[in-house]
């Protein structure tokens, strides 16, 4: 069975509290933090910074993966490595050198990724994959959290599985976008291993409860 990871994206939760909620979140389970940056110019939604990062490293062990909707990209990579990222992610059009990007946040000691909307063809991964440590495919269009799953993520999903496989490389294959306890199982059979989940999560009384359901829908994928 393949090790199946949880990212709740603190996108959805409650921002007053937020040192309490990855702390709560933790302990419910959840295997990865999942941190939303977005600048109302790759996206049309303004997000949170390197500062937030800092402000919640010290509150949880577990990684904190960022997923950068920022364009451009290179100059705010080392704000967050610095303030405690352990992945990085970036979408290829937000760079002018995606190979470097990647190299970038290596360098920085970062895990490096690239993100893929719906729409985004998957040529891009053509001659970075050895460079790559995540691949994060989007099942929504990015901007804001609560969208319904967009199934055609499925497919793309698939052949990503594919490619990884083909490499031969240990990539985490990640998806995010209205992934909840119903469609979970489906992503995973897709070849998905991370799994980020905002509002299905955050908009719930017990977050233990939703991360035990997909685990167990998850065990059954």
């Amino acid at each position: 069975m393949p090790n199946y990871r949880i990212a709740p994206s603190i996108l959805s939760a409650d921002f007053a509290r937020l040192g309490e909620e990855v702390r709560n979140v933790v302990a419910a389970g959840a295997d990865i933090i999942h941190f939303d940056v977005m600048d109302n110019h790759y996206v049309p939604n303004l997000t949170i910074g390197p500062m937030v990062c800092e402000a919640i490293r010290p509150h949880v062990q577990v990684p904190i993966d960022v997923h950068l909707m920022v364009k451009p990209v290179d100059r705010i990579i080392p704000d967050f490595a610095k303030a405690g990222a352990n992945i990085i992610t970036f979408h290829p059009e937000a760079s002018e050198h995606v190979d470097r990007s990647l190299q970038l946040i290596r360098d920085h000691g970062c895990k490096a990724g690239l993100v893929f909307n719906p729409a985004t063809p998957l040529h891009y991964l053509d001659h970075v994959m050895d460079k790559l440590d995540i691949i994060l495919i989007m099942s929504v269009n990015p901007g804001f959290g609560g969208q319904s799953f967009i199934p055609e993520a499925l497919n793309k999903i698939a052949a990503v599985r594919q490619r990884i496989d083909a490499a031969g490389r240990d990539i985490m294959l990640e998806v995010d976008g209205g992934i909840k306890v119903e469609n979970i199982a489906a992503a995973a059979r897709a070849g998905a291993d991370t799994f980020v989940a905002g509002s299905a999560i955050f908009g719930k009384p017990d977050y233990k409860a939703v991360i035990d359901a997909m685990r167990g829908q998850l065990a059954q994928a």
